[in-house]
C-alpha cells in the first residue's frame, strides 16, 4: 500500500486556518475554538496534538500526517494552550469552557434573581469565573503578581454586585419583565471594570506589538487599550443573546399554565434556553474583531514609533494579539 504523499513544511499554521479578514472566516475558526468538547480531550491527546504542531513548526513533518490531521492537532494545540506563553491554560479558563459555565451561572442568575442574597451569590459566581477566563485570555507574556490579581478581583466582584443591587431597587415598582434584565446591566457593567482591572499590567506597560511575520517590535500601551476595548465590546455582546432573549420567553412562559403546573422545569428551561443562545453567540461575538489585531504605526506611543522606525523606517501598520 503506498504511503500519502508527504505534507510540505510550508503551511502556516501559526494562523488559523480560515481567512481573518473576513467575519466569516473568523467565525468558523472561533466555532473550533470555543467548542465544548475540546473539554473533553485527554491529557495525552493535547500533549500528542502540542508535540504535532511544534514539530511542524520546527520543520519537522511527521509520516503520514495529513493536512486535516495537522489543523486538527493545531485547533487542539490552541484551546488548551496561551498564544504568547505556550504554557497550559485553566480548565474553566479556557474558550472551550465559555458556553458550558456561562450557560449554568447566567441561566442561574436569570432564575434567582428576586432575592439579595441570590443576586449576590450569583454575581460573585459570575465574576469569580470571569477573573479566571480574563487572567487565563491575557494578551502578552507579562506576569501579573497575586495583589494586582486579588484587587482586581475584588474591585469587579464589587462593581458587579454593586451595580445589580443598586438597579434591583430602582426596579421594584416597575413592570417584572424589567426586573429580569438586572442582571445583564450588572454584568455588562462588570466587564467594562473587571477586564481592564484583570488586564492593568497590560495598561501599564503595553502588550508586544509585532510586524506581519511576527517579528517583535516592541510593547505599547495604546496596542493594549484598543486590544481591552475590542474585548469588553465581545465580551458584552456575548451576554447579550443569552441574556436578552430568555427573559421574554420565559416571561411568557410563566403565564401559562404548564409551568404553574410544574415550576421546578424553571431552572432547567432557563440554563437551555440560555445554552442555545451562547453555542452561537460566544464564537460570533468573539469573531466581531480579528484576534490578530493590527493598528497604523503612527496610532502609537511616540517613543515607540521612535523605536519601530530605527528598525523598519518603512512599516505602517503593527500587530497584536487582543486576547479573548
Amino acid at each position: 500500500q503506498k504511503m500519502p504523499p508527504s505534507l510540505p513544511a510550508t503551511i502556516n499554521i501559526r494562523e488559523p486556518r480560515w481567512d481573518q479578514s473576513t467575519f466569516q472566516g473568523r467565525a468558523k475558526h472561533f466555532f473550533m475554538v470555543t467548542d465544548p468538547r475540546n473539554l473533553l480531550l485527554s491529557g495525552a491527546t493535547l500533549e500528542e496534538a502540542r508535540r504535532v504542531v511544534e514539530d511542524y513548526r520546527a520543520g519537522t513533518v511527521q509520516p503520514g500526517l495529513t493536512e486535516d490531521q495537522l489543523w486538527r492537532a493545531k485547533y487542539i494545540y490552541d484551546s488548551a494552550f496561551h498564544p504568547d506563553t505556550g504554557e497550559k491554560m485553566i480548565l474553566v479558563g479556557r474558550m472551550s469552557a465559555q458556553v458550558p459555565m456561562n450557560m449554568t451561572i447566567t441561566g442561574c442568575m436569570l432564575t434567582f434573581y428576586r432575592t439579595t442574597p441570590a443576586v449576590l451569590f450569583w454575581q460573585w459566581v459570575n465574576q469569580s469565573f470571569n477573573a479566571v477566563v480574563n487572567y487565563t485570555n491575557r494578551s502578552g507574556d507579562a506576569p501579573i503578581t497575586p495583589s494586582q490579581l486579588g484587587t482586581a478581583y475584588v474591585s469587579a466582584t464589587t462593581g458587579a454586585v454593586v451595580t445589580a443591587l443598586g438597579l434591583k431597587s430602582l426596579t421594584k415598582h416597575l413592570p417584572a419583565i424589567i426586573g429580569r434584565y438586572v442582571p445583564f446591566a450588572a454584568v455588562a457593567a462588570a466587564n467594562c471594570i473587571n477586564i481592564p482591572l484583570m488586564r492593568q499590567r497590560e495598561l501599564k506597560l503595553g502588550i508586544p506589538v509585532t510586524d506581519e511575520n511576527g517579528n517583535r517590535l516592541g510593547e505599547s500601551t495604546a496596542a493594549a487599550q484598543k486590544a481591552i476595548f475590542q474585548v469588553v465590546v465581545s465580551r458584552i455582546g456575548m451576554a447579550a443573546p443569552a441574556m436578552a432573549i430568555p427573559p421574554v420567553i420565559m416571561n411568557m412562559l410563566e403565564k401559562r399554565a404548564f409551568l404553574k403546573r410544574y415550576p421546578y422545569l424553571n431552572a432547567p428551561l432557563q440554563v437551555g434556553l440560555v445554552g442555545l443562545c451562547l453555542v452561537f453567540a460566544t464564537p460570533l461575538c468573539c469573531a466581531l474583531f480579528p484576534q490578530k489585531s493590527s493598528m497604523p504605526v503612527s496610532s502609537l506611543e511616540p517613543e515607540v514609533q521612535d523605536q519601530i522606525r530605527k528598525k523598519d523606517p518603512w512599516l505602517e501598520t503593527v500587530y497584536f494579539n487582543k486576547g479573548l
